[in-house]
């Protein structure tokens, strides 16, 4: 195998990589958007809960945030084979 088909195998290889944590960013956009939004709709109902309602939206976004991270980072951990 030629030096420009190694390169163009890892490139497409590299390429597979950011599509596949693109497609696996969706889940936690997701769950930030049904967190906010059911908070926003609990503060509406209950805004004497205000407190604990914003406490557990915040829990809920960073345990949601640190899968996307965790993604990110593993692309770095585990580098496409060349």
């Amino acid at each position: 195998m030629s030096a420009l088909q190694t390169l163009a195998a890892t490139n497409i290889q590299g390429n597979f990589a950011a599509i596949g944590y693109g497609l696996a960013a969706i889940g936690p956009g997701i769950g930030v958007g049904v967190i906010f939004g059911n908070g926003t709709q609990a503060l509406a109902r209950q805004p004497e809960a205000a407190g604990l309602i914003r406490q557990n939206q915040i829990l809920g976004f960073v345990l949601c945030e640190a899968l996307a991270l965790i993604g990110l980072v593993m692309g770095f951990v585990y580098p496409v084979p060349s």
